[in-house]
């Protein structure tokens, strides 16, 4: 789920999110800084989708630290967008910034699959 959160971010999120920003005429180092944000947060979900999945197949006491911190990170970016629509005055945000119907189920997935860790291993 992690990894489909990636690629739709990549593939989707660079049309509809990337390349409309670059296009506006916003200050040019305000974009940049954006976009560069929008890149950082690529990277970001990739490579803890790669951690969720290398976890699930032989996990440490180290490792699944790691993979609930990356559980905290993936909810607290759901809450991010949540708190976002919540201060908006107008209606129709829920599905307008879809981001945290993926983002939050990834987190608690995590956090359900850490809880689930055998210490024995």
């Amino acid at each position: 789920m992690a990894l489909v959160t990636t690629l739709i971010h990549v593939i989707a999120g660079g049309a509809d999110v990337a390349s409309v920003l670059l296009a506006t005429p916003m200050d040019e180092e305000a974009k940049l800084v954006l976009y560069a944000l929008w890149h950082m947060v690529s990277v970001t979900l990739g490579f803890s989708a790669l951690i969720f999945i290398r976890s699930s197949y032989a996990c440490t006491k180290e490792l699944l630290v790691t993979v609930k911190c990356i559980a905290f990170l993936w909810c607290s970016f759901g809450g991010i967008f949540l708190a976002v629509i919540a201060m908006q005055t107008s209606s129709g945000w829920w599905f307008k910034l879809p981001q945290w119907i993926l983002l939050l189920p990834v987190g608690l997935l995590g956090f359900w699959g850490s809880s689930h860790y055998n210490s024995t291993r």
